[in-house]
């Protein structure tokens, strides 16, 4: 279920899950991870992306705290979306 920051203020950061590059994939996703049960905080933010023509770009962050990490990543690979990683 999505969530406020202040649902989070015990959590010291909140791992990035994903990041929803078009409003429909971030739909689908509130929508799987709320039937899952798994608190989430969405956020707009930029990102690069582009090869020929780079450039900055807003999408949907999807952040959950850290004990529903595993969780969500579950959720996310079942429906053929790839949790984000930080590499």
């Amino acid at each position: 279920m999505t969530r406020d920051p202040e649902f989070f203020v015990e959590e010291a950061e909140l791992p990035l899950l994903y990041i929803a590059k078009k409003l429909k994939e971030a739909l689908a996703l509130e929508e799987l991870l709320t039937a899952a049960g798994v608190d989430y905080l969405v956020e707009p933010d930029t990102y690069k992306g582009g090869l020929i023509f780079a450039s900055e770009r807003i999408g949907a962050f999807f952040y959950v705290a850290q004990k529903q990490l595993e969780l969500a990543h579950q959720v996310l690979r079942r429906n053929n979306f790839k949790p984000y990683e930080n590499s």
